[in-house]
């Protein structure tokens, strides 16, 4: 029945016409960029409490529709896979902070008191990926508007049918709350000139960037505030003391979650000479993973690469399954997850992938798989792993990776509050430094003094 709706629904959003009856949604970027304004006039008037109401029924949408939205992702882009984009859909609807995130700082005393309280930018520009499209829509938005914002998107062009089908989700919550219309708003046909115009516009004063290094870099030209979420490589470094059966299961487990598309997964193993041999064997033997030979790794370096050197798009975010397809070995779909040992200057190894494909680096010693470690993450600052009982080793590996995440002795997804605690978001600004955004990531500080009032101590 949920394919019969999607298909339908796919149907309906040809886009080389209008989008008819979507809310949010124009043909021209400047067009959804005064829509918005009007719309944030709006929202900065209401109360945190009007604000939460809307976004409570956001959440309540992201339930009822994670199955359409994950379908709609799966079938728009060929990444993903459904089951595990309809976890992250319950994910975001339920982890992402709302307006519990905006908060005020006071000091009262002799002469008087001051508020610091979280203001909105008003109008922010985003750019969503083709990965976790309607995830990251959802999630800003929520984010967003709960500090006071409306939001213009311009997404990935290879997923806007299911951006747009999110943002006419979420304008509808708003609508049934009392709130406006155009909280949020996109445009019938991202491109990259519809991306300038919305980053060059005198009324977005914060730009926010999900996606890969050359979306980033373009927002941090920009000359406005910008929040950079891109790229990492995040390596997983196991050594002696770890308990090397459950590190094999929780790095499959995180490394397949959503075919490898998540920016934080396991990319690649360090693993220290002496659990080495036991940690492979566990991956294959209990957690459906496949040993690749060195022919097959050639292979699998001319397919999953154009002749240029870039990602062959056409593999990104597929199973295990499918790329061992493409370079002719048939398995069940039972393989998770194609292994290997290499050195750490395999392509397949150094180079983020988004693909389930782990490159095993064997290392003589905990001090070495640092030092491998912080070459492979290329100084992106975004994620890393690590299994150990060594308290010390920890904290070494912690200090010397300096990443915005960082997991001890549980899958990559537990850092997103996927079985571990704390919030979810799919926007981790490593380069910029916001880490985690939330609400209060999209505010700015204003500070209110009383002078010589309000002190009744």
């Amino acid at each position: 029945m949920v394919h019969d709706i999607v298909q339908k629904v796919m149907a309906n959003m040809q886009i080389s016409g209008s989008v008819s009856g979507m809310h949010g949604v124009f043909k021209d970027m400047n067009d959804a960029i005064n829509a918005s304004i009007e719309a944030q006039k709006k929202v900065c008037t209401m109360t945190l409490d009007q604000r939460e109401q809307i976004i409570s029924l956001i959440r309540k949408k992201t339930h009822e529709n994670a199955e359409i939205l994950a379908n709609m992702g799966v079938n728009e882009t060929g990444m993903g896979n459904v089951g595990d984009k309809i976890l992250k859909h319950h994910l975001t609807a339920d982890k992402v902070p709302g307006t519990e995130d905006i908060s005020t700082i006071a000091w009262s005393g002799d002469r008087g008191l001051t508020l610091v309280e979280m203001g909105p930018f008003g109008v922010i520009g985003a750019i969503t990926p083709a990965t976790n499209p309607s995830e990251t829509v959802i999630c800003n938005c929520i984010g967003m508007l709960a500090g006071g914002n409306t939001v213009v998107f311009n997404p990935h062009p290879n997923a806007k049918k299911t951006t747009i089908y999110t943002i006419n989700m979420i304008n509808e919550a708003s609508i049934e709350a009392g709130g406006p219309d155009n909280i949020a708003v996109t445009v019938e046909a991202p491109t990259l000139d519809t991306s300038a115009i919305m980053m060059k516009h005198p009324s977005i004063h914060l730009l926010v960037a999900t996606g890969g290094p050359g979306v980033v870099t373009a927002v941090l030209s920009s000359g406005k505030r910008a929040i950079g979420a891109g790229a990492g490589n995040p390596p997983v470094l196991v050594d002696e003391t770890a308990d090397i059966r459950k590190a094999a299961q929780d790095i499959v487990n995180g490394c397949t979650f959503d075919n490898n598309l998540p920016c934080i997964a396991e990319k690649e193993i360090v693993a220290v000479d002496s659990v080495a041999d036991e940690l492979m064997n566990y991956m294959i033997s209990e957690n459906g993973c496949y040993l690749a030979s060195k022919e097959i790794q050639d292979k699998l370096v001319q397919t999953v690469f154009t002749p240029k050197g870039a990602l062959n798009r056409k593999c990104v975010g597929r199973s295990a399954q499918t790329l061992l397809a493409m370079v002719g070995v048939n398995v069940g779909p039972e393989i998770r997850c194609i292994v290997f040992e290499g050195q750490k200057e395999h392509p397949l190894i150094a180079e983020e992938l988004m693909m389930p494909i782990l490159g095993m680096v064997r290392v003589k010693s905990f001090e070495e798989g640092v030092e491998t470690a912080v070459w492979l993450e290329h100084g992106n600052r975004h994620s890393a792993h690590i299994h150990s009982k060594n308290v010390d080793h920890i904290t070494t590996y912690a200090r010397a990776l300096d990443t915005a995440i960082l997991v001890k002795n549980g899958p990559s997804y537990a850092a997103l509050g996927f079985g571990g605690e704390g919030y979810c978001t799919f926007t981790i600004a490593s380069r910029t430094g916001e880490g985690l955004t939330a609400a209060h990531s999209f505010t700015k500080s204003r500070r209110c003094t009383m002078s010589d009032s309000l002190c009744i101590r």
